[in-house]
């Protein structure tokens, strides 16, 4: 007996799925057989559209919201895909005036859609026009401990770390298990070197709460700090192995910069121009012995800055162009972008090697891989 067809609706909820579980390119090939038999199906038109900009298929994903546009001048979701697409074209004002046409049209209640847009924006490095969306949620869902949340993100990128710890702490008091919230909030109290509430929070966190490793380091430091706790305490047992897991077995890249660094570590005048040179010769010389591919690749980040080299280096250019994360190890700030990243975009990044943190970035829409 043949199988019936499916209807657009059941192709789009079968291609939804996929695309929440990262399956990109299964979720395509299912619209892509529901717009055969449903070519005017506009839900069908703007799934293939998402899917497209998470493949970073630019063109093609304007090309599938402008059909729903046209099918549906006035779809909010194709709307807000649209703006999203724009952006990556550089087109601000454009996508600014589509952003604000959900608002004219009455959606500033579709919470979801609006924080889509709010993230949208935040990784696109526009903090203003992201909290100017995230301000609309907030104050159509009072309860949203989300919105809050969103608010105290974009408030500290925006430098008012005493408006950002007021979100959060409204976040968590709305949901008291809001464990990426409070993660943040904790790192924030720890950058600003208030120790103890930064220690109260993490100390109300598990360690399946965290997916990097930088709030877990952080926390064992601070045990060990406040409490004198010794290395191997059994209360540190469960938080170092989930930073284990988190860590992975390190390869032969780990393994290489581990031991560049110990190596640069144990030299006197570690930051002067000398010990530059030397990181340099024992980069060169580390990299012969292992064979190591050092072919050079471009990304551009979506402020416009490009990026050349191995993804190593690349790497450690961010590190070194970021003002908050300027003195802290390669993995350390592969830790802290990745939860920054996770916290605007929800795509868990990789911190295991610098190609995986890149390529990850890229996926969550933070950078762009030119080759």
């Amino acid at each position: 007996m043949a199988t019936p067809f499916l209807s657009s609706e059941e192709y789009d909820e079968r291609a939804h799925e996929l695309y929440n579980e990262g399956q990109y390119d299964a979720a395509l090939d299912v619209l892509r057989e529901g717009l055969n038999l449903y070519p005017e199906a506009v839900e069908l038109h703007i799934g293939a559209g998402f899917a497209r900009l998470a493949r970073e298929e630019y063109a093609w994903a304007r090309q599938s919201f402008d059909l729903a546009l046209v099918l549906d001048a006035l779809h909010e979701e194709a709307l807000a895909g649209l703006g999203e697409t724009l952006l990556k074209f550089g087109q601000r004002d454009e996508a600014m005036r589509k952003f604000r046409q959900i608002l004219e049209l009455g959606y500033d209640d579709d919470l979801d859609l609006i924080l889509q847009v709010g993230r949208a924006l935040f990784r696109e490095e526009m903090m203003e026009e992201a909290r100017e969306f995230f301000e609309v949620a907030a104050r159509e869902g009072k309860d949203l401990p989300e919105a809050s949340a969103c608010l105290g993100y974009v408030h500290h990128r925006l430098g008012n770390d005493e408006a950002a710890m007021t979100h959060l702490r409204r976040a968590l008091k709305l949901d008291d298990e809001h464990s990426e919230a409070r993660i943040y909030l904790a790192n924030v109290l720890y950058d600003r070197g208030e120790y103890e509430p930064a220690m109260h929070q993490l100390d109300q966190t598990t360690p399946e709460d965290h997916w990097d490793e930088l709030g877990i380091w952080r926390f064992i430091e601070l045990k060990k700090s406040i409490y004198k706790l010794k290395d191997g305490d059994g209360e540190l047992r469960p938080w170092e192995a989930r930073l284990g897991e988190l860590s992975g077995d390190p390869d032969d890249i780990d393994e290489m910069l581990a031991d560049i660094e110990q190596r640069v570590l144990e030299q006197e005048e570690a930051r002067d121009k000398g010990q530059l040179e030397l990181f340099g010769a024992l980069l060169t010389d580390l990299v012969q012995q292992r064979q190591y591919d050092a072919s050079e690749h471009t990304i551009l980040m979506s402020d416009g800055i490009e990026y050349i080299g191995s993804w190593e280096r690349i790497v450690k250019e961010m590190r070194e162009a970021s003002r908050h994360t300027a003195g802290r190890s390669l993995q350390e700030y592969m830790a802290n972008e990745a939860r920054r990243g996770y916290s605007l975009t929800g795509v868990k990044i990789p911190t295991s090697d610098a190609e995986s943190f890149i390529r990850g970035s890229a996926h969550a829409g933070l950078l762009r891989i030119v080759r």
